[in-house]
């Protein structure tokens, strides 16, 4: 008998959404060969459409032709349609939530109440939702081990470079200590450019010409984005919820070329560091945890991550010093990162039946 296809909800049709709703619809057939998993996306969802729902699964491919011509996409024949994604969540079934929105850094909603409705269900929840997971990753992570299911979020630190999984269970049973890395693509690359001397503005500019950095680019070059990402290695890496106002932050808007030109012809690189450690074992006792450009020595592993590569160095007990080291930025990364956490859960789920 074969067996029915994992059925995903997919919250979220912007650039990541439908990178994802394209790798699944092209991919289909490499899926099941390769990985012994077939899935199906039932739901779909974005702020201005709404939930759409079909039971046989939503036409991928008419979605986002609709989505490019900016018609309704889930404007399909036989499909069920509610005002918001809550509403269609709470009326309709599945096998797994892909929300992949973008909450503020507020409050994380509506993508909190979103994964928090699959959680309490049982459903699994695959993530590229930094704040709801920034602010509350602990507790969704509780939720998901209270109900027996999975709770996943790898595209949330690094986008498509595999960090979540590596520390969680790749170092299973090891105890990890702290970590430093360079979380944020946009703020390297602008960094990387101004060692020559140029300005902040120039490099800036250049990174929005490139299409690194938004037109507001203030979540990268002010910090708030790689807090966000040491608030999430916080929660699920070491199991500590910490709040907005425990990371201490500084961006590098204050960063002169002439600072960074010096630092290079004195052997070293400007980098914007991110760094967590905890006074005990398994995020226990007295906390640590900035944000800030710090001049990094040639002998650094950091000093050598140039451009929009991204890096993290884990401490862990008894294995030692860990890195990971990839591209953190791009929609089809982040996709990527999505992409294999709905392989992850789907496996899991075939090997169970």
């Amino acid at each position: 008998m074969r067996e029915r296809p994992l059925r995903i909800w997919l919250v979220g049709f912007g650039t990541v959404g439908r990178w994802l709703a394209g790798a699944l619809d092209a991919q289909a057939e490499r899926l099941g060969s390769r990985y012994g998993c077939a899935v199906q996306v039932v739901g779909i969802a974005n702020a201005r459409d709404g939930f759409a729902y079909r039971a046989d699964g939503i036409d991928l491919a008419a979605a986002l032709a609709a989505a490019g011509a900016g018609r309704p996409i889930g404007a399909q024949r036989g499909a069920r349609t509610w005002p918001s994604a809550i509403e269609g969540l709470r009326a309709t079934e599945a096998d797994l939530l892909v929300e992949a929105t973008a909450s503020p850094p507020a409050d994380g909603e509506p993508g909190l109440a979103h994964m928090r409705e699959a959680l309490r269900r049982g459903i699994p929840v695959a993530t590229s939702n930094k704040w709801p997971v920034a602010l509350h990753g602990a507790e969704l992570a509780a939720l998901a081990r209270e109900r027996g299911t999975e709770f996943r979020a790898e595209s949330t630190v690094m986008s498509g470079t595999p960090v979540l999984s590596t520390l969680t269970e790749g170092l299973a049973g090891a105890t990890p200590v702290a970590l430093r890395g360079v979380l944020n693509a946009t703020a390297n690359a602008i960094l990387s450019q101004m060692a020559t001397g140029m300005s902040y503005q120039r490099a800036l500019a250049d990174a929005q010409r490139a299409g690194l950095a938004e037109r507001d680019p203030a979540a990268d070059v002010e910090g708030s984005d790689s807090t966000a990402k040491l608030m999430i290695l916080s929660a699920l890496v070491f199991g500590r919820q910490l709040g907005r106002d425990q990371v201490a932050c500084t961006g590098i808007t204050g960063v002169t070329g002439e600072q960074a030109r010096r630092a290079a012809s004195a052997g070293q690189r400007i980098r914007h560091v991110a760094t967590l450690a905890f006074a005990g074992p398994e995020g226990a006792g007295a906390v640590t945890a900035r944000v800030r450009p710090e001049a990094v020595p040639a002998g650094d592993l950091l000093a050598g991550i140039d451009g929009v590569n991204n890096a993290l160095v884990c401490r862990a007990s008894p294995v030692g010093e860990i890195a990971i080291i990839g591209p953190g930025a791009g929609p089809q990364l982040a996709g990527q990162g999505v992409l294999s956490d709905v392989i992850a859960i789907a496996r899991r789920r075939a090997a169970r039946s």
